[in-house]
């Protein structure tokens, strides 16, 4: 049986446009069709079957790159990371084990829904000490970057939104609500 990689949840953001927008909790906390955002996150990914770290440290961290930073230091022998942000409640299970699977094949992947990069972006373990030196709000960018200028990156094209469609804004919450409520 081949290792999987795990899942990397970043949790530990403040949801600063959320709030700002007029959110009145966190986003991560803020309810779909009566279970949190994060909830639905989590779930998609149990029901994956994969491993997955949860990144949520009291206080929060010092950005996007040293939440990353942090959860591959949690995990130091897991066989690749997938990094997915804590705030996309539609991601299908099924998205997440074809990242998964097609990191066994390269070393980066990058999913992509209609021409846009979406999460979770795949690492191989070849990029452990790299993740790992990330620090501030830039998250993996630089790493995408230079594996891009390698040809070491698999584009892969998938047909699920959620791995684009976050929430940062209250309206972006009522977007996803109103598909939630037309699904079900």
């Amino acid at each position: 049986m081949t290792a999987t990689p795990t899942v990397v949840i970043l949790a530990a953001g403040r949801g600063e446009r959320f709030y700002a927008s007029g959110g009145r909790r966190h986003k991560l906390e803020a309810q779909l069709a009566g279970k949190p955002i994060l909830t639905w996150v989590i779930d998609a990914v149990n029901a994956a079957g994969l491993r997955w770290h949860l990144v949520k440290p009291e206080g929060g961290t010092a950005g996007m790159g040293h939440s990353i930073a942090l959860g591959v230091q949690a995990t130091p022998d897991a066989a690749g990371w997938l990094v997915l942000p804590g705030d996309l409640p539609l991601i299908k299970p099924a998205s997440l084990r074809l990242v998964a699977e097609a990191l066994q094949d390269h070393p980066l992947v990058v999913p992509r829904h209609r021409q846009q990069s979406g999460h979770p972006v795949g690492f191989g373990r070849q990029h452990q000490a790299a993740l790992l030196a990330l620090s501030g709000d830039q998250g993996a960018k630089s790493i995408v970057q230079a594996a891009r200028q390698q040809g070491r990156v698999r584009d892969l094209q998938l047909e699920d939104s959620g791995v684009v469609q976050d929430i940062d804004t209250l309206s972006d919450w009522a977007d996803v609500n109103q598909l939630l409520s037309v699904k079900g």
